[in-house]
């Protein structure tokens, strides 16, 4: 009986504890139909949003629960240990009264954190940001009718009829006026989570991450309009820790981007407090699938250092550039790999900034007052598999020279488009400190590069049509080099009729070319002008080539 009795006490303190933890579990929901919310998609629903957070708050945390139904709300802020989930069936819509987006004297999105740790945003439901509503979609900004303050026609191949509007305006964007800021925007947050839900209809950017640390988003899917401009999907403004893998994200600008901006020049548009510009580092993004105006994967721009960037197992389609690493400031771009990714790039109609190039790096300028231009230094792209409209471009400059930059197991496929007559033949270095320089006249080869030291091509593979505008020059073109090392090069002139070369170089030092092998159709290999230093030039197959080098040359044998 002694026995019994010790027994029967541990069970009912179990038992006790059982329920205890029940009750907890219970009043660490809290569902916002409880505060008043209104699922018909009429009524305005902010403050059932905030009271119901606040209550959750004031217990010490828990979740706040959206359930079946479509909630229009304006601004709202999450706090602290705090956990938003969207059943399935729940929309959170916003508003289309940008009233209901100020909050503190400031224009804001749909939901704002602010020095909070612990939160996230889950579930299967939908966040609508009605951004089309603010949106005229009666007109395009296509020239004449809209005209670019951030490039001059004069300087592009088709003069001022770059960008008219008589060459379509199907691919947008819509002019906007007033418009809401970021739908979710989180600002020096830590311990962050999004996980499961589905944004649409941004009005501008969709997902802002600003100076957070240790954020994870995995199985989201943000599908904005591609004729809404600045809906990127995922932007990192000085960031650490960041881990972004399994999504599917579309829309009209950078679907992914790694940046260091301090946002006081965007703030107009956006809303919000202005960021500092402290560096990005350590981001990983794997597993995803992007459509984008204007790049799938941006990395850098004006502010502070990038550093330590993984992009892995990517699927990038129908949009203006692939990948895009680019300095306009002091920050520096420094160790990024990209690699096992497949690229789909076209020109489009419409005032957007690229150029359908798969691949673009560069670091020029982007206002004529700066001090000091960053760097970008040891960056890789390596099994990458692209179908394009334009070719590689690699730009750096005198102030800013591009160091150890890897292309490894990249295969091009070029093609001919209905826009290149239009658009084609131009290089865009937006933003630039000389309108010049912003969107220019350039041939296009297969692979263009200038101001670069350490480039190193393995295994690069171009396959060009049988016919393509005159403007496609060369295979490869680098000038302003040194340290150039080809290697297993597989790649003929764009030109059947034999104008340009598969290699162009001018103006470089210290060049290898091994085991590269020309292709049936090849017309000259090599062209060169004012090379130094040493040159190594072994084990290539240039059976196939009319000429091997011109002008000829006792270093090249």
């Amino acid at each position: 009986m002694i026995r019994k009795k010790h027994l029967l006490l541990p069970a009912c303190i179990l038992l006790a504890c059982s329920l205890a933890s029940c009750a907890k579990k219970t009043t660490d929901r809290y569902s916002i139909t409880d505060y008043g919310a209104v699922g018909d998609g009429k009524t305005i629903n902010t403050k059932a949003f905030i009271e119901a957070i606040k209550a959750c708050s004031v217990s010490g945390g828990g979740t706040v629960i959206v359930p079946p139904g479509t909630y229009v709300t304006g601004a709202f802020t999450l706090l602290p240990d705090i956990t938003l989930h969207l059943e399935p069936g729940a929309t959170i819509k916003g508003s289309t009264d940008l009233e209901d987006y100020m909050i503190d004297g400031n224009r804001f999105g749909l939901i704002r954190a602010k020095d909070a740790k612990n939160i996230a945003i889950t579930g299967p439901g939908t966040i609508d940001g009605s951004g089309t509503s603010f949106m005229d979609t009666t007109t395009m900004r296509n020239y004449p009718d809209w005209q670019a303050p951030d490039l001059d026609p004069k300087y592009t191949r088709q003069g001022q009829d770059y960008m008219h509007k008589k060459f379509g305006t199907q691919d947008g964007p819509y002019v906007y006026h007033a418009r809401p800021g970021r739908i979710i925007r989180l600002l020096n947050c830590k311990n962050v989570l999004l996980r499961d839900i589905t944004i649409t209809d941004a009005p501008s950017w969709t997902v802002h991450f600003d100076t957070c640390k240790d954020v994870t988003v995995t199985g989201i899917r943000i599908k904005n309009s591609l004729l809404v401009p600045n809906s990127d999907g995922i932007h990192c403004t000085s960031c650490k820790n960041v881990q972004i893998s399994d999504c599917d994200i579309s829309g009209g600008d950078d679907s992914i981007a790694i940046t260091c901006i301090g946002d006081r020049h965007h703030q107009d548009i956006l809303g919000g407090e202005p960021s500092t510009a402290a560096s990005s580092e350590n981001i990983t993004v794997t597993n995803c699938t992007l459509q984008s105006r204007s790049a799938g994967v941006r990395v850098g721009y004006t502010g502070g250092d990038i550093k330590n960037c993984t992009f892995k197992n990517l699927t990038v389609y129908e949009s203006n550039r692939g990948l895009l690493v680019n300095v306009r400031g002091y920050g520096s771009v420094e160790n990024v790999s990209f690699s096992d990714i497949t690229i789909e790039t076209r020109l489009h109609t419409g005032h957007w900034w690229g150029q359908a190039e798969p691949i673009h790096v560069s670091a020029v300028p982007g206002k004529a007052d700066i001090e000091k231009l960053g760097q970008i230094k040891n960056v890789r792209f390596s099994n990458i598999i692209a179908d394009c409209e334009n070719g590689i471009v690699v730009f750096g400059c005198e102030e800013s020279i591009i160091q150890d930059l890897t292309f490894e197991n990249v295969k091009l496929k070029l093609r001919d488009g209905p826009l290149n007559k239009s658009y084609g033949g131009n290089i865009d270095l937006r933003t630039a400190a000389d309108l010049s320089s912003a969107v220019f006249e350039h041939d296009i080869p297969g692979l263009y590069a200038r101001y670069v030291d350490g480039l190193k091509i393995n295994g690069l593979e171009i396959d060009f049509p049988e016919e393509l505008p005159p403007f496609f020059n060369h295979a490869l073109h680098c000038e302003y080099f040194t340290n150039l090392k080809i290697d297993a090069l597989k790649a003929r002139q764009p030109q059947l009729a034999g104008v340009g070369a598969v290699i162009a170089l001018n103006n470089g030092s210290n060049v290898t070319i091994n085991n590269c092998r020309a292709p049936q159709g090849t017309d000259t290999f090599l062209k060169h002008a004012a090379l130094a230093g040493k040159i190594t030039f072994e084990k290539n197959d240039l059976a196939n080539a009319k000429k091997a080098v011109e002008p000829e040359d006792q270093r090249f044998r």
